[in-house]
């Protein structure tokens, strides 16, 4: 429904949270108790390492094995995925909550000084009046302030007063190359520029929808909030997702430094509840390269017929 066609982009943690704070999630986390990318080059970081090299002119290993030899093993080993905090985080928490809920929570995913940083960016852009109404692509018959109450601003990261948000989708893409060929069966290679959004507290929210019903290419969500004090109680603003064929409602409260990723396909109906206050996220989609050439394919079809460009040749729905 959302009026969104931004450009392809070449691109120690805790247990599971039961989906966010105030969720009702009644199935076990398969991580309790255990203490807890993009782009097809970047992707030779996971997979690529030096051939061994043989012993010729120079020896081989077995000459030295406390020296220069096992020095040349030791940089010739594969890297290890879970050296880096972003590599834990991938492997260890992200992946597995996803593959088993379609749902992942991080907390303080950032710090405070960063988040601080984002913020005030976001805050500038408000200010500005860089934010536009959101609009909706399909059902244009309906009122769009009907349907979603938020108004949005795309940024690509490297413009004037943007370099924090930049450093937060650089942080984001981290983490989805970390995670590359692990969640599901999706061959993620591209993003969308971020969608930075605000809903200005008056009441409105957005009703019920999903992300990516039509296979556009987007398989992946990831929401960065940033609001502090937030109460939901008094606020609302509430992201709610019911997980197709699962007993469960998972709350989202929008809450300072707070990252939120599930899939963006019909398995995460969502919605916004109304906001009370003045709401900011941050959402970044990734893109299956296959999914997403087939949508392009699709599209072009169709203006090539003069035919109204189909659904699949645009991002239409959002979560914020």
């Amino acid at each position: 429904m959302e009026e969104s066609r931004p450009e392809d982009a070449a691109l120690g943690f805790p247990p599971c949270q039961r989906m966010g704070r105030g969720s009702q999630a009644r199935e076990a986390c398969p991580l309790e108790g255990e203490g807890a990318a993009v782009g097809g080059l970047l992707l030779l970081a996971l997979t690529g390492h030096p051939k061994r090299r043989r012993g010729g002119e120079h020896g081989s290993d077995n000459d030295d094995p406390a020296g220069e030899g096992a020095a040349k093993r030791q940089r010739e080993a594969p890297p290890d995925p879970r050296a880096s905090p972003s590599g834990r985080l991938a492997l260890d928490y992200v992946v597995p909550c996803m593959n088993f809920y379609g749902i992942c929570v991080k907390d303080s995913f950032l710090g405070e000084v960063l988040g601080a940083r984002i913020l005030a960016e976001v805050e500038g852009l408000h200010r500005s009046g860089k934010f536009r109404d959101g609009q909706l692509v399909s059902q244009r018959a309906v009122a769009p302030r009907s349907i979603r109450g938020d108004q949005i601003a795309w940024v690509e990261g490297w413009e004037p007063g943007c370099r924090a948000i930049g450093d937060l989708m650089a942080n984001v893409d981290r983490l989805m190359l970390q995670c590359a060929g692990k969640l599901g069966t999706y061959d993620i290679r591209g993003r969308t520029k971020a969608m930075v959004a605000c809903y200005p507290g008056n009441g409105r929210g957005y009703l019920r929808h999903v992300d990516n019903p039509h296979g556009d290419g987007r398989c992946v969500t990831c929401i960065y909030y940033l609001n502090r004090h937030w109460d939901s109680k008094v606020h609302g603003g509430i992201l709610q997702i019911y997980p197709e064929g699962r007993s469960v409602v998972a709350n989202i409260e929008p809450i300072f430094d707070r990252l939120l990723i599930f899939w963006s396909d019909r398995r995460n109906p969502h919605e916004v509840k109304p906001a009370y206050a003045t709401r900011y996220a941050i959402t970044i989609w990734y893109f299956d390269a296959k999914e997403r050439a087939e949508a392009r394919g699709r599209h072009q079809q169709a203006q090539k017929k003069g035919a109204e460009p189909s659904p699949e040749g645009a991002q239409e729905n959002g979560p914020t």
